[in-house]
């Protein structure tokens, strides 16, 4: 044994390793801190190392900023709750509703941890498929919600991904056509979603095959990515080269809100009548002030359950070696106004 070094010696040694200690701890301190805040995923599961043999399932959202994927979290989160011991559950989203680049790396991260299946509702209909397709080739099974995946880039990377989900073109409609029955006027706008998105594509058409059926002219049709501010700037802009508006379509309630803004800038509340889709808490009370017409509810806080319980039923037909394939499934859309919230 090496004889213990000189009180002074001593003393020197440990203040030196103390100090180095704590440069260490805060840098390792910033670092979880810069990690952290580049990741939006929260998780009920366990490993399977720890001796669990429950299924991990994976739910991968778009924009947790937006109201509607925050209520699916929570009601993804309660039905596991409800059901912890049937499956396990980890939540993910990305902050912004563009970054595609995100989801896809959220995929590969969900496989590489070893979940059994994975929920996602795609940011872009055709980007994820590829990630999707390696993600199936793994042993994932993979349950597609809201945003439908591109069917011609499926059969290009040869897989079939079952789609549960509402009928966007048949709820846009229904929302257009209430529109039309309680028009102020013949010209309208339209805010579409980010334009690559399946979803975004579908409520378009139901808008526009709604407008067509009542003759009403749409006189200016542009993205504003399904955020709010970006639908502000693009309605104050529609709203100034074109103010024979009396109303606009908004292809979901964030866009919606941003619309309020610019028509009460324009100085043309109670004029322009406004309609979105979604059904979130806010244009719940923006139907009752009188500041939106309507809006189409696809139950967002069960729409990722329909996901989960189609993934697990996949998952319990591969265990039992019976037929393992499962089809598309339609979700329920109804449109919501001012009556309809009385009801309720």
């Amino acid at each position: 044994m090496l004889p213990s070094p000189p009180p002074r010696i001593k003393r020197m040694f440990t203040a030196t390793n103390f100090a180095t200690a704590k440069r260490v701890g805060c840098f390792t301190a910033l670092l979880s801190l810069l990690v952290s805040g580049c990741t939006s995923s929260s998780s009920t599961s366990q490993s399977k190392d720890d001796g669990n043999t429950k299924p991990r399932v994976a739910l991968i959202m778009k924009s947790l900023a937006n109201e509607f994927f925050s209520t699916m979290a929570k009601g993804a989160e309660s039905h596991q709750a409800e059901n912890a011991d049937q499956y396990d559950l980890v939540v993910n989203g990305i902050k912004d509703e563009r970054d595609v680049s995100r989801q896809v790396a959220l995929v590969e991260e969900m496989v590489a941890s070893g979940v059994d299946a994975i929920v996602i509702a795609p940011a872009d209909s055709k980007v994820l498929v590829p990630a999707l397709r390696r993600a199936i080739e793994a042993g994932v099974t993979v349950v597609n919600i809201d945003n439908r995946l591109d069917a011609e880039v499926l059969q290009q990377e040869n897989i079939s991904v079952p789609f549960v989900g509402p009928d966007n073109m048949a709820g846009a409609k229904t929302v257009g056509n209430y529109l039309a029955a309680n028009r102020k006027g013949e010209k309208v706008a339209i805010l579409e979603g980010i334009r690559t998105s399946f979803n975004a594509q579908q409520r378009l058409k139901g808008f526009e095959a709604a407008m067509k059926d009542a003759g009403m002219e749409i006189v200016s049709s542009q993205s504003a990515d399904w955020e709010m501010s970006r639908a502000n700037t693009v309605a104050s802009s529609m709203l100034s080269e074109h103010p024979e508006i009396s109303a606009i379509l908004a292809a979901n309630d964030s866009m919606a809100l941003g619309a309020i803004a610019a028509v009460k800038s324009a100085g043309r509340a109670g004029e322009v009548q406004i309609v979105g889709f979604d059904n979130i808490s806010a244009i719940q009370q923006a139907i009752q002030d009188g500041k939106v017409l309507a809006t189409a509810d696809q139950h967002g806080d069960q729409l990722a359950v329909f996901g989960i319980e189609a993934a697990l039923k996949q998952l319990g037909s591969e265990n039992s070696e019976s037929d393992s394939s499962i089809e598309d499934v339609e979700t329920p859309v109804d449109l919501i106004t001012s009556e309809t919230l009385v009801k309720e």
